[in-house]
């Protein structure tokens, strides 16, 4: 409990009991900037280094979560996305950047799970990753990078529905002058 707390995923009111906490914005926009430039290093670096072994080991996630995705699976759906990001990292040889992604996205994580039931979202997903692969494949950083950007900066220009669908679901606590759009 002290650790979920540590982590503001609940909030315990003395007296009242322990509720699960809203994400606050301004967390979510950190994290999404932190984790943005985490995946450009290690998209980078897995261009230049990933063996045909990984590339095709990228190219079975990617299928699997085409799978996931045609049986509306998102649990599984959201391990393989998961296990293709770690696999960029570890094709690059930064395997520890996805631990530190790990840490750092807990409220972002939060966030993209009431995406993905989005309708067409897990489609959407698997285009993007296919897209990286392929310029990863290619050997073509800016372009791998230019797509990562483009899939991770979804989260973030979809902002404003889900802020506006569930408006209990958020703590907006950015100064005036920032959104969660300025990253």
């Amino acid at each position: 409990m002290l650790r979920l707390a540590e982590e503001r995923l609940i909030d315990v009111v003395p007296k009242s009991g322990t509720f699960v906490a809203r994400i606050p914005l301004s967390i979510l926009r950190e994290a999404l900037v932190a984790r943005r430039a985490l995946e450009e290093v290690t998209v980078r670096a897995a261009t230049r280094r990933a063996s045909e072994s990984q590339i095709m080991q990228m190219r079975a996630l990617i299928q699997r979560q085409q799978e996931m995705a045609d049986a509306g699976n998102e649990e599984a759906f959201h391990r393989a996305d998961e296990d293709f990001h770690a696999a960029i990292a570890a094709a690059g040889h930064f395997p520890g950047f996805w631990d530190m992604i790990q840490q750092i996205r807990v409220q972002a994580e939060r966030y993209r799970r009431l995406t993905l039931p989005q309708a067409g979202r897990m489609q959407l997903v698997v285009g993007e990753h296919g897209a990286v692969l392929d310029a990863i494949a290619a050997g073509d950083a800016d372009t791998a990078v230019a797509n990562m950007n483009e899939h991770l900066n979804k989260l973030r220009l979809d902002f404003s529905i889900f802020r506006d669908l569930w408006p209990n679901y958020f703590i907006n606590d950015l100064a005036a002058d920032d959104t969660i759009t300025d990253v």
